[in-house]
This record gives structure tokens, sequence and C-alpha cells, in this order.
């Protein structure tokens, strides 16, 4: 018996992220400044973790591991059972790395909250946190309509 393939628009979704996980990753995430009297600096994931494997190795090993690899593992997993190329079995696996994938996202808001708290700094939410965060609830998204449409008829 051979593998269904998933409906063309999961396909087409899902594949979509593929271009838009990268485009997240340079996106502004924050501005971010020292006072008022200074400029605005902005954060992406990628100048992020940049700044983060000069500073702590383990830390960016693990943030690169949630914010690049793993949602983009499990999008190219999720891909590969949409086309039949791969199990379904696997969808718990890729919903794991999906789990793993929102933890990061976490750790941003969590920081933008300890810095508004301080009130020292200036921190505003760009654009890049928006289309990373959506990036990554679609992939959930996908995941769960994946593993439901394998007990349809």
């Amino acid at each position: 018996m051979t593998a269904r393939r998933a409906h063309p628009v999961l396909i087409a979704a899902n594949l979509s992220l593929l271009f838009l996980f990268p485009l997240a990753w340079v996106a502004p995430l924050l501005r971010a400044g020292f006072l008022p009297l200074f400029g605005l600096s902005e954060i992406s994931v990628l100048s992020g973790l940049q700044a983060l494997w000069a500073e702590d190795v383990v830390l960016a090993l693990l943030v690169t591991v949630f914010a690049l690899f793993a949602p983009y593992l499990k999008t190219i997993g999720l891909a590969l059972v949409h086309f039949g190329l791969a199990s379904p079995r696997i969808l718990w696996a890729l919903g794991v790395l999906g789990k793993l994938a929102m933890a990061d996202i976490f750790l941003v808001a969590l920081y933008i909250v300890v810095i508004k708290g301080i009130g020292v700094g200036s921190v505003h939410v760009a654009w890049g946190l928006y289309l990373f965060t959506g990036c990554v609830l679609g992939s959930l998204v996908l995941s769960l309509l994946s593993g439901h449409r394998r007990h349809m008829p």
C-alpha cells in the first residue's frame, strides 16, 4: 500500500516555510537602545546568535538548535511526510521539534519583559518577531493538520 500525499494546500504552506524561516532569521526582531539619547540597534536571530557565540558558547549552541535547526528540520520532515517519502509515524518526533522551536520565542518575550522592567534601555518589537512567531505557529498548525489528516478517510 502506498502512502497518500498530503493536500496541495498543506504542501504549499509547508514549503513556503522553507523560504519564510530564513527570512525571519535575518529580519529585525527587536530595536533596542541604551537610554533615549542613543539610537536603536536592530537585533535579528542571526545577529543575536553572532553576539551570543562570542559570549556564551553553550547557550549559543542551544539557541542555534532551537531557533534554526529545530524548525527547519521539522519543516523538511513534514515535507517528506507530505510527499509520502517518510512514514507518518515520525509526526510525533516532528511535534517535539516544534515544541523546542517555540522555546526561543518564549525566551525573547522574557527578555523584552526584563529589559522593559529595568527601565534603563528602550526595546521595541519589530516585524521580524511577528514573522518568526508566525512561522513557528504555522508550522505547529501544519503538523496538527497533517496528523489529523492521516486519520481521515
